[in-house]
C-alpha cells in the first residue's frame, strides 16, 4: 500500500459519510423515513441496493472457495435461489408493497390473529433481528478479516484484527445510524460501482498475467471439471470422482433444483420475499417500481456479478495450487496481494470497503427495525412520538454493531454458514409462498414451521447419522411440511374479521382464498395469474441465458454464448409481451 491507496480509502471513507451526514435530517423525520425511505425510492436504486446488499465482502471469498473446491459448477449452491427469486418479482413484490406495513414480521400481525400471531411476531423479531442479523454480519466480518491479515499483515494480526474490522463497522454504524435507510441506498449506489469495477479490474489483471496467459492459457492449464457450467450427474459417488458439488448423485442435485429454492428460508432469496429484499420492495414508490426493482436484481445478482469472481477463482487454481482446501477462498485475497499495482491496491481495498460496508450498513438498519417496530414498539413502549422511536433505533444500531462483532470470534468458515442457514430453514419456505395466498395458514403453522427445522437438523447433526447437506432436505423438509400443515388443520384458523381486513387490503385472488372472497364480491382481486406463471418461467430463462450466455462469450464460444443471449432476448420479449398484454392494473396493481 503507497501513498496513492491510502488518499483513495480516505476519500472512500469520507464521500460515504459525508452521504450520511447529508441524509441525517430526511431520515429522522419518522420511522418510515428511517427504516422505508419514506416509501420514495425508484426502482433503480432500490434494486442498485438489493444487489449491494448482497454484494458482501464474504461473496467474492466464498465464490472463490467454492470454485476451487468444485470448479464453476460450484456455484449451483446459490444458482438455484434465482428459482424462489423469480417467483418473488412476478408473484410477490407487488403484494408487499400493496401492504403498507413497515416489516415482512409486522405482516404476522396484519395477517394472523390472536396471542399465536403477537408470540410469532415478538420471538421473530428477536430471532431474526438479533440472533440471525448478527450470525450474517458475522460470517461478512469473517470475510473482512481474511482480506485484512491477507493484504495488512504487517499491520494486522489475528490477535488485532477484530479491532481493525470493528473500526469499519463503527463508520458503518454511525452512518447508518444517520441516515437511517436514504443514506444505505444512496450509499450503496455508490458503492456497489466501485465495487464491481475493482472486481473487474482484478480480473483482467490476473487472467492476463503472465502466469496464467489470458482466457486460452487458463483454459489450457486447468482439469476439465475446472470449466463446467453444470455439475456431472452420477448414480454413485466414488474414489474417482471429484467430489464436491462438481459430482452429484441424483438425489444431490435435485435437492438444489427440486426442492431448496422454496423450502429454504435465505437471506436475500426468502421465498415469497421478506428480509431486506421486502425492505426495499416495501421502500419504492409503487407496485410498478417494487416489481422493477425486484426483477433488476435478479437479473445484476446472477448475471453482472459472478463472472469477475469466478474468473478469479479460476486462476487461483492455477497461481496458488498448495492452498487447502478449507482456504480455498484465500486465493482472491492473494491475487489482490500480488497482482494489483499502486492506486489499484488502494482502489479494490476500497472496493471490499464498499461491499463489506454497504451489507453492514443494510443489516444494521433492517435488524434494527425488527427490534424497534415488532418487539420495542409493539410491547414493550407503545405510546412515545416518532422521535423517540428514531432516537432509539440509532442507539440500537450501534449495540447490534458490537453483538455481531462478539459473534464474528465464534466463526471459522463463510460457506459452512451457508448451509446451516439453509438446513435450519428448511421446510419453512412453503409457508413464506402459501400464507398470502391460503386462508387456512394461521400463525401457529407458521410457529411449527420455523422450529421444526431447527429440532430435526439438531437431531441429524448429534445423532451422528451419516446423511450430510444438501441430502438433509429430503428429510427435514418433508417432516417441517407435515407438521404445520397437520398444524394448520387441527388449530383455530386465523378469525374472519382479520382474513377480510387482510384480504381487503391486499386481495391476491386465487382459489385459496375462495372461503372469503365470495363473501366480499366487492373487493376487485388480483387475476392473471396464467400470465404470472408464464412469466416466471420466462424470468428464469431469462436470467440463467443470459448467465450462461456471458461466461461462454468470456470463455471464447461465441455462437455458444450468442444463443443463449438470443433465448434470453426472447424471454425478455415475452415478459413484455405479457405486461402490455395485462396492463398493469392486473400485473403490478
Amino acid at each position: 500500500m503507497q501513498l496513492i491507496d491510502w488518499v483513495i480509502v480516505f476519500l472512500y471513507f469520507l464521500i460515504s459519510l459525508s452521504i450520511g451526514l447529508y441524509y441525517s435530517k430526511r431520515a429522522g423525520g419518522s420511522t418510515e423515513n428511517f427504516f422505508l425511505s419514506g416509501r420514495k425510492l425508484s426502482w433503480w436504486l432500490a434494486g442498485i441496493s438489493m444487489v449491494a446488499t448482497t454484494f458482501a465482502a464474504d461473496t467474492p471469498l466464498a465464490v472463490t472457495e467454492l470454485v476451487g473446491q468444485n470448479g464453476i459448477a460450484g456455484n449451483w449452491l446459490w444458482w438455484n435461489m434465482l428459482i424462489g427469486g423469480m417467483l418473488t418479482v412476478f408473484f410477490f413484490s407487488r403484494l408487499w408493497r400493496r401492504a403498507e406495513i413497515l416489516t415482512d414480521v409486522e405482516f404476522i400481525e396484519f395477517r394472523y390473529s390472536g396471542k399465536p400471531a403477537a408470540v410469532l411476531r415478538g420471538f421473530k423479531a428477536v430471532y431474526m433481528g438479533i440472533f440471525m442479523n448478527t450470525i450474517i454480519m458475522g460470517w461478512v466480518n469473517l470475510a473482512m478479516i481474511k482480506i485484512l491479515l491477507g493484504m495488512f499483515p504487517e499491520y494486522v494480526t489475528p490477535d488485532n484484527v477484530i479491532y481493525w474490522v470493528g473500526g469499519c463497522m463503527l463508520l458503518t454504524a454511525i452512518y447508518s445510524a444517520l441516515s437511517g435507510l436514504w443514506g444505505v441506498a444512496v450509499t450503496d449506489a455508490f458503492q456497489f460501482i466501485l465495487a464491481m469495477a475493482g472486481c473487474i479490474i482484478l480480473a483482467v489483471l490476473v487472467v492476463n498475467s503472465p502466469e496464467v496467459g489470458g482466457i486460452a492459457g487458463m483454459q489450457e492449464k486447468l482439469p476439465d471439471w475446472a470449466m463446467k457450467f453444470t455439475p456431472d450427474i452420477t448414480t454413485e459417488i466414488t474414489p474417482t470422482s471429484a467430489g464436491g458439488i462438481l459430482a452429484m448423485t441424483v438425489s444431490t442435485f435435485l435437492a438444489f433444483i427440486a426442492i431448496q429454492w422454496w423450502a429454504s428460508w435465505y437471506p436475500g432469496a426468502d421465498p415469497g420475499g421478506g428480509g431486506y429484499i421486502a425492505q426495499r420492495m416495501m421502500s419504492a414508490k409503487d407496485e410498478k417500481n417494487s416489481l422493477y426493482a425486484t426483477l433488476f436484481f435478479q437479473v445484476a445478482h446472477y448475471c453482472l456479478r459472478p463472472w469477475p469472481w469466478i474468473i478469479v477463482g479460476l486462476c487461483a487454481l492455477i497461481l496458488y495450487p498448495d492452498l487447502s482446501h478449507a482456504d480455498k477462498g484465500l486465493g482472491f485475497v492473494k491475487a489482490m496481494n500480488d497482482f494489483l499495482p499502486p492506486g489499484l491496491k488502494g482502489l479494490l481495498l476500497a472496493a471490499f470497503l464498499a461491499a463489506y460496508m454497504s451489507t453492514i450498513a443494510t443489516h444494521l438498519n433492517w435488524g434494527t427495525s425488527y427490534f424497534i417496530n415488532d418487539f420495542y414498539r409493539r410491547f414493550l413502549v407503545k405510546d412515545k412520538t416518532e422521535k423517540h422511536y428514531v432516537s432509539v433505533s440509532r442507539l440500537m444500531t450501534i449495540v447490534f454493531m458490537f453483538l455481531s462483532v462478539i459473534i464474528t470470534t465464534q466463526m471459522t468458515t463463510i460457506s459452512g454458514v451457508w448451509s446451516f442457514v439453509i438446513e435450519c430453514g428448511a421446510g419453512l419456505g412453503l409457508v413464506l409462498i402459501l400464507r398470502w395466498f391460503w386462508w387456512r395458514v394461521n400463525a401457529i403453522s407458521e410457529i411449527i414451521a420455523t422450529v421444526t427445522p431447527f429440532i430435526v437438523y439438531g437431531v441429524l447433526y448429534f445423532g451422528e447419522f451419516d446423511i450430510k447437506f444438501p441430502e438433509t432436505l429430503y428429510i427435514i423438509v418433508p417432516i417441517t411440511t407435515i407438521a404445520w400443515i397437520v398444524t394448520a388443520y387441527i388449530t383455530k384458523p386465523t378469525t374472519e374479521a382479520k382474513l377480510e381486513s387482510f384480504y381487503t387490503k391486499v386481495h391476491p385472488g386465487g382459489i385459496g382464498w375462495k372461503k372469503v372472497s365470495d363473501k366480499m364480491p366487492h373487493v376487485k382481486s388480483d387475476s392473471g395469474y396464467f400470465l404470472l406463471f408464464i412469466n416466471w418461467f420466462a424470468g428464469v430463462v431469462l436470467v440463467y441465458s443470459f448467465l450462461f450466455g456471458v461466461g461462454k462469450i468470456i470463455f471464447g464460444e461465441t455462437f455458444a454464448g450468442a444463443v443463449f443471449i438470443l433465448v434470453g432476448i426472447s424471454a425478455a420479449l415475452v415478459i413484455k409481451r405479457n405486461f402490455d398484454k395485462a396492463g398493469w392494473d392486473t400485473i403490478a396493481g
